[in-house]
């Protein structure tokens, strides 16, 4: 029978196994126990600005009356006497065509006048007598009924021959095209010798009464804007420069292919030096319903809870993040209104939202990268 023999085991170190797992718990202790930096965040404000909640639109200066002007009868332009860029005058002859044709005509009109004129005079003169006769009983009734019917007849045909010569004559004095009102020629085109028809453009007037801007409105903010809507505008060469102005119209239906309407913001009377026609503007216009005062990044918007939307906005007496529920309204471009639940001096978190988490600190920054000021500087007492 064997015997079982058992040797004796090393005794582990116990002291340094005790030390190590010492130093390894210390060392998780102060990782844990060790608070996170900071996160820089872009933050913006909904109202930041005078141009908080306002759009600009690019725009050109042009008159509140524009006319196209053209001659109403057809012919060879025999002279042009303005050129485009010219101030022009009520009354002022601008343009003539060869007149000769429509002389002619008015000669001929004239001529069937004076035809009418002696048809009317004999059949007048054959009616007297057939009056007496008839009343002596020497000519049948019959007779005297055709008598009456060639003097109306020939009565007709002279107002018609009057009113053809009236015609005519009002035609040969279209041949020298006038300005309707004082104004400036804006484009000229048709050029002496060329043969034109009746309609046909000769020039474009600017007239002197007012000057307006012509902007385009997006289709989706159509309903933000209205008639008599203040504005601002600004000329690309006096930047920083604005004068006063109101939307005077906007079109009834969008355009088919750009889908926006055009719309005319009229300047004020006391706006209008130096200011000249074609020069390029902006024109600043804040939404006419308050609700779009506060303007926000379309990429701040965050999800909320049960399906509603929040924001990350910044405690400015902590340096910690809060979620916010708001009610916004229709989404544009690159921004949405925001209807209720923010403040306009807000700092609201732009971009990166979906890493951030509820009560994380974080150190806000501008667009420059600029740290931003969390709480008011206060004034130094006065001694």
């Amino acid at each position: 029978m064997r015997r079982l023999i058992l040797l004796p085991l090393a005794r582990p170190a116990l002291p340094l196994v005790l030390l190590a797992c010492a130093l390894a718990l210390a060392g998780c202790g102060d990782r844990a126990a060790a608070e996170p930096a900071p996160r820089p965040v872009f933050v913006v404000t909904p109202a930041s600005g005078d141009d908080s909640g306002a759009s600009a639109f690019a725009g050109e200066i042009r008159a509140r009356e524009e006319s196209v002007l053209a001659f109403q009868v057809g012919g060879q332009v025999i002279r042009r006497d303005v050129d485009a860029g010219a101030h022009v005058r009520r009354g002022q002859v601008l343009a003539e065509i060869d007149p000769g044709d429509l002389r002619l005509q008015q000669q001929s009109a004239q001529a069937q006048v004076a035809s009418a004129e002696a048809e009317y005079a004999r059949t007048r003169t054959d009616r007297a007598r057939y009056a007496a006769l008839v009343d002596q009983q020497l000519i049948s009734r019959s007779q005297m009924d055709a008598q009456d019917a060639a003097y109306t007849a020939a009565q007709a045909q002279l107002r018609a021959a009057r009113a053809q010569a009236d015609v005519a004559g009002n035609q040969a004095g279209y041949t020298q095209l006038r300005a309707p009102r004082d104004g400036v020629i804006a484009s000229r085109e048709a050029e002496a010798g060329q043969v034109v028809a009746a309609g046909q453009a000769i020039y474009m007037l600017a007239g002197d009464d007012g000057r307006e801007v012509a902007i385009a409105l997006p289709e989706s903010r159509i309903a933000a804007f209205a008639i008599g809507q203040p504005a601002q505008i600004e000329l690309w060469n006096r930047p920083g420069v604005r004068v006063p102005g109101t939307i005077r119209e906007i079109a009834a239906a969008a355009d088919p292919q750009a889908r926006t309407y055009a719309a005319r913001v009229a300047l004020a009377d006391d706006a209008l030096e130096g200011i000249e026609l074609g020069q390029s503007a902006r024109v600043y216009l804040a939404a006419a319903t308050p609700e779009t005062t506060l303007q926000i990044p379309l990429s701040a918007i965050q999800p909320g809870v049960d399906g509603a939307k929040a924001v990350w906005v910044v405690d400015r007496a902590e340096g910690i993040l809060r979620s916010v529920p708001v009610e916004t309204g229709a989404y544009g471009a690159r921004s949405v209104p925001v209807l209720s639940g923010l403040a306009p001096d807000a700092l609201v978190v732009a971009a990166g939202g979906h890493l951030l988490r509820e009560g994380q600190r974080v150190t806000p920054v501008d667009r420059e990268n600029r740290p931003v000021q969390l709480q008011a500087v206060k004034p130094a007492a006065v001694k």
